[in-house]
């Protein structure tokens, strides 16, 4: 059993490398695959083995994601925020230590985290017990502060058409009679193509990178950054509704004036935290938060203590390889994204897709 779970984590940090660097391959859609394949998969492997590959998978690519977005301006729903700040560096050809920021947030924040868990456990029942009742209007509060921060008008009532349009498109897609995979299509379109179609607009010249170590953050701003990083993106992991880019909006406001190095750190640690922590809320609450965790939750059903342990070590396991693979492979990224083809890369990941 022991070398089987080994042996999944390093296939799951294998896909995780594939699916953080690909563009429009997110780990929920890759996850939502192997639920489709799980009954000839479950032929080799065991349910509990599977489950190590997404976690494994999951956690890599929260750490991996941060160079396509960054260097190719394809950023998936968890990175979006990230996207400008990192963008801006890449332009003063920094590219390198923007990932290296990212990698640095999530890295500690996904220590943090994992060092809290048994305070966590026996606090999130009583906390989703306390939320839940008021959650929805929690909810429309957050969507409703987002549009608010918009400012002008227009923006205003284009974020109120989404946000309305989003919930129809759920409404179809869930209760669509019949498909039993209602999110795969739904995930190819939302983290998928659509990202890839956007991303081939953009034609900004790339100024030659060097790989620099220029930028130091106090020690201070990067304290505020976890902290917040935890927090927000802890709520992210116990709140239905609430993800990455919506827990970054929220971590803003907690520790405001953050500067650009700081916010790196910050988008970073949020989405490692989400993932993590909705391990524990699978484990004490029995729902899932992501689809990378539903999957999980198709193929156990729940999660014993010992499953959790076995879990949280592979996150940790698969986070420390991954914080080496992003600071290497950003290296290397650094000088090859010259001489890559992205629109034809583009294009090649949606025939793929469709």
């Amino acid at each position: 059993m022991g070398i089987e779970l080994a042996v999944a984590a390093l296939a799951g940090i294998g896909a995780g490398i594939f699916t953080g660097l690909v563009p429009g391959i997110h780990v929920n859609l890759v996850s939502v695959l192997l639920i489709t394949l799980s009954s000839s998969l479950l032929g080799f492997a065991s349910p509990l083995a599977l489950a190590t590959f997404i976690i494994s998978l999951g956690i890599t690519h929260t750490f991996l994601d941060a160079i396509p977005s960054i260097f190719l301006g394809a950023p998936d729903a968890d990175m979006v925020m990230g996207v400008l700040p990192g963008h801006r560096l890449l332009l003063e050809g920094k590219g390198f230590e923007a990932v290296k920021l990212t990698t640095v947030g999530s890295f500690l924040s996904l220590l943090g985290t994992l060092a809290v868990v048994p305070l966590l456990i026996p606090v999130f029942p009583y906390l989703h017990s306390l939320i839940e009742p008021y959650l929805a209007y929690l909810l429309i509060l957050v969507v409703a502060f987002m549009v608010w921060k918009e400012k002008q008008t227009r923006k205003i009532v284009w974020a109120i058409l989404v946000f309305f349009l989003s919930g129809v498109l759920g409404i179809v897609t869930l209760g669509w009679p019949n498909l039993n995979q209602p999110l795969f299509p739904l995930l190819s379109g939302l983290f998928g193509i659509s990202a890839l179609v956007l991303s081939l607009q953009q034609k900004v010249k790339i100024p030659p990178q060097s790989i620099s170590e220029t930028i130091i953050v106090d020690k201070v701003s990067q304290t505020k950054a976890i902290g917040a990083a935890m927090l927000s993106g802890g709520l992210a992991g116990l709140l239905r509704g609430l993800g990455s880019a919506q827990a970054a909006i929220l971590a803003m406001e907690m520790v405001p004036g953050l500067n650009m190095f700081a916010f790196l750190i910050l988008v970073g640690g949020i989405n490692t935290v989400n993932f993590a922590v909705s391990l524990v809320t699978l484990y004490t609450l029995g729902k899932a938060r992501n689809g990378a965790v539903v999957a999980v939750l198709e193929l156990l059903k729940s999660i014993s203590a010992q499953q959790l342990i076995i879990f949280l070590a592979t996150a940790l396991f698969a986070g420390s390889i991954a914080t080496l693979l992003t600071l290497f492979i950003a290296k290397k990224f650094a000088v090859w994204m010259q001489k890559i083809n992205y629109q034809g890369l583009c294009l090649a990941v949606i025939a793929f897709i469709t």
